[in-house]
Parts: C-alpha cells; structure tokens; sequence
C-alpha cells in the first residue's frame, strides 16, 4: 500500500539535504552517526540520482535558481519541496519490487509532476521502523528553471511558468495521490485509497476468496517457473477488487454523473442503477448487482457525487467545448460488447447526431461542400496562426533569457573583478561558486552570440512587452480556429458514420 508524504523545508543549506540522504541519521533527534573515527556513517544502501540540475550538483543548480530569479532570499521562503513514496513491504516478496525498480519510478514521477524543477531523487531499502518497507525520497527545489507543457491538473501559471515557485495545494496533493495510486496500478504493487482514505470494506468471505485464490495462484506461478514459463499475474484479485479498481479509475477523472456511467460501461462494460438512493454495480459477465455498501462507502451515491463534483471544478476552465461522437455500434459489437454497450451506444448516438445537425445548422453548413470549405479554411488559419504564436514564444524566451544572463552580468562583475586580485583566489572561487558561475555562464552566452555592446534592459522589456500582446492577439485567433475546426471535423465524421450505418440497415432490410 504506497503512501505519499510531503515535507516543505526553510532551510538554505541545500547540501543538508543530500547529506540526509546518503549518511545515516538517527530517527529521534535527527542527528549524524558517527563512526568510530568521528565521521558521518555512509548508509548501507541507497540509490541517488539527480534531475534538470545540468552539470550542477542539486544544492549548485538550487542557489543558480535563487539568484537567476530573485527569489527565497527570506528566512522564512520555502526553499524546497520533499515528497516520499512508501512502498508496501509486501511488494519486494509479492511483486517484485527493487531498489532499481523503486528508483526508476520514483525519476518517472518526479519527471512527469515536477518537470523544470532541480530534484534529487534517492531510494532507501528500509525506513525507521524496519518493516522493510521500500521508499523513495523525491526533493525539488522550489523554483522552476523552464517554462514546461501546459496539462490539465495543473490550476495557476506557477504551475508551469519559468521562475515561479511550486505550491503543495490540497489540490496538488488529491492529484499526487492519484498519480501514486495509478503509477502502483501500472506497475502491479499493492496500494490503496489515498484520496479518502481506506474506505474500501472487505468482508470475511471475501477475505477468505482473497487468500484461497492467492494460495492457488501462488502455487500455478510456481509450476510455470519449474517449467521455464514466465507468470502472468502475480496478484489474485477477487471480482470486488476488480471492480473496485475499475470504478476508481473512472472515479478520478469524470465530471459528472452521466459521464461517470457512461465511461464504466464504454471501458469496463459495468452497468449502474440507483435505487432508493443507493447505488449498485453489475459487472460484465454477472446477472446480479454488487451493491455499492458492500464494495466500501466511497462507491456509494453521496461520495460519488462529491467526487465528481470536486473534478468538475478543478476541471470546468480547462474543458474543451467540443460535440460527442458517434460510436460505431456494429464494429463494437462484434469485438465482443454486449447489450448493455449497445442500448448506451445508440442513447449516446442519439445525442450526438442532435448536437451535430444543431451546429451545422448554426454555421449554414448543411452541404457537403461547403463543409469541407469551411475545414480547409480554418486548417489553414489554424496552422497560420500556431507558426505565428510559436514564432513570437521563441523570440520572447531569447528576449527573456538575454536580459537574464545581462542582469547576471551586472550584478555579479564586481565579484569576477575582486576574484583577479584576491589573495587567496581558491578560496574565494570556493565561497562564491554560484555567483561566478552564472556570471561566467552570462559571458559565455554572449560570445557564443556575438553580443559586444550589451542592449538597454529597459528597451528589452518594452521589446518584450510588444511580443507578448501580439502573441496574445494571435492566440485567440489560433485558439478560436482550433475549437471550431475540432467541432467541425467531429460533425463530418458524425455525419459520415450517419449515413453509413443507415446504408447497413437499409440493406439489412432489403
């Protein structure tokens, strides 16, 4: 069962960090243990790699970022954001987890949440109360050195901005808890329910199906290792687990309700009713109802609809306006849907064809022709305007750097001045590392682009003013052609699909 902790530090000495990580501590006052010549003790296991930090150490890369930026000068900034991913102990005998294994999903989660952050990542086999639980300490630095892809979980433009601080929101942490939950889904370890807790019930009986099926399971994986056949599932799950895995991936990303049931019978083939306010849950392959009560209280009406409710909000702004598209009934049906899929398919179809005709009808583009006029102007505008926007975001990330490396410059002359006469220049290089290497790095920008006279940083920003209000001119005009151009092509491949499942009918009937 992975958790996920967070950790927010003040503290500015960045190296503390790595010196817990590598070095023994212990667990009560926090303090190194020393060997027997009066040095920190090595652990005697870890493993430890680094993240968007360049040729830097982390603590280097974290300073470069505090000066680049002008941020966490104060004593009470928050300097650095931990995250630790405890793994179950059952997961090294059950499921075959490593180190290397933990390691390299631990780098996977730290690229894919905290993209343009300084992070050193380090696995350790065991925590304080050797339960032999694996975990993975995950640490950024709490500026972010690039701009980064903009994705749907992420809620203001620090969360993808160059320069802006990581903010550990209640939010923030609902979709960690989910990216844990599905990073142990994907790779077959033991987890639960980390956004409402273990709300999951599980019965006696299913207890029991539970150990039986794992015994016998257990049992068949090892006659197929005596037989040189590699398993193929390590971890029996009873029809309630199955279900309940189901339902949650559903759970996490529908806005609605209509949605919620919609997608469990389109992914899954699980059917839902209410009755007297409670839900129930058919399977594929059942005849009678799970009841939501007996499955744990989070699958029940009220938590459901407040699930869904909290996605509908975090998700609303980011939603693309787009019509549904039609399902091709037939082709689902013969890979093996059943009746339930298809009186869902043809309710769903029914609605989509509405919203298609009502939009043609809107945009006067109820003939062919000019349909396919209509794609072909907005693919052009579409693309015209996305070579623009993308012209002006690399003219004002060069803008934007230039001034960067001359205010580095600036600033920090005085010191590359003072290290040609200083009497003891190793030292002093020693003690203004972090300065002088981004003065340096500032120097060598501007030979590399043959930049003599250094340009106004005023003028600069006036510059960089102008591109960015141009930039947003033609952003609305890219943004408008694309929704439009998606709506337009979703309602062809309606129409499409209209007319040829209508031709089936026809000459099934003839």
């Amino acid at each position: 069962m992975a958790t996920l902790k967070h950790i927010s530090s003040k503290n500015s000495d960045y190296t503390a960090i790595e010196t817990y990580l590598v070095y023994q501590h212990d667990a009560f006052t926090g303090k190194p243990l020393l060997d027997e010549q009066g040095k920190p003790k090595l652990r005697d296991s870890y493993l430890l790699d680094t993240l968007e930090c360049g040729d830097f150490s982390f603590a280097t890369a974290c300073l470069l970022a505090n000066r680049k930026y002008g941020k966490n000068t104060q004593h009470g900034d928050i300097k650095s954001h931990q995250y630790i991913i405890s793994f179950d102990p059952r997961d090294a005998a059950d499921n075959g987890l490593t180190m290397e294994k933990a390691q390299a999903l631990g780098l996977k989660f730290c690229e894919e949440n905290f993209p343009g952050h300084p992070a050193i990542i380090c696995t350790h086999p065991d925590g304080h109360n050797h339960s032999g639980n694996i975990h993975v300490h995950i640490v950024i630095g709490s500026i972010r050195t690039r701009e980064v892809e903009y994705k749907p979980y992420m809620q203001k433009p620090r969360d993808w901005r160059e320069g802006m601080k990581h903010s550990s929101t209640a939010q923030t942490m609902r979709h960690l808890r989910v990216e844990v939950m599905e990073l142990c889904e994907g790779a077959g370890l033991y987890q639960i329910d980390l956004l409402n807790g273990s709300k999951e019930r599980v019965s006696e009986a299913e207890y029991w199906v539970r150990r039986r099926g794992q015994l016998k399971l257990d049992r068949e994986n090892a006659a197929l290792t005596a037989a040189g056949q590699p398993p193929r599932q390590k971890k029996f799950e009873t029809v309630k687990e199955t279900l309940r895995r189901q339902i949650s991936s559903v759970l996490y990303r529908a806005t609605s309700f209509e949605e919620f049931s919609d997608r469990l019978m389109q992914q899954y083939g699980i059917a839902v009713k209410e009755s007297r306010g409670r839900l129930s849950y058919l399977p594929a392959g059942r005849t009678k109802f799970i009841r939501a009560h007996s499955i744990g209280d989070k699958f029940e009406k009220e938590l459901v609809l407040a699930a869904l409710k909290e996605n509908a909000e975090r998700t609303i702004q980011f939603k693309p306006d787009r019509i549904g598209r039609l399902v091709d009934i037939q082709a689902k049906l013969k890979q093996g849907k059943g009746i339930g899929y298809e009186r869902w398919a043809k309710k769903h179809n029914l609605k989509a064809m509405s919203q298609t005709l009502i939009l043609l009808q809107e945009k006067g583009l109820l003939n062919e022709d000019a349909l396919d006029q209509r794609i072909t102007e907005l693919d052009t505008k579409f693309h015209e305007s996305l070579a623009v926007v993308k012209d002006l975001e690399n003219r004002m990330a060069e803008n934007k750097n230039l001034r960067n490396h001359i205010a580095d410059y600036q600033q920090y002359l005085p010191l590359a001045q003072k290290l040609q006469i200083a009497r003891h220049p190793a030292a002093f290089e020693e003690q203004h590392r972090a300065e002088l290497t981004a003065y340096r790095t500032a120097v060598a920008y501007f030979k590399a682009n043959n930049i003599t006279k250094l340009p106004s940083p005023n003028k600069l920003e006036a510059e960089y003013c102008a591109l960015a209000s141009e930039k947003a001119q033609f952003y609305e005009q890219y943004k408008d052609a694309k929704t439009e151009l998606l709506k337009l092509k979703d309602a062809k491949q309606n129409v499409a699909l209209f007319f040829r499942e209508d031709e089936r009918t026809q000459h099934h009937e003839r």
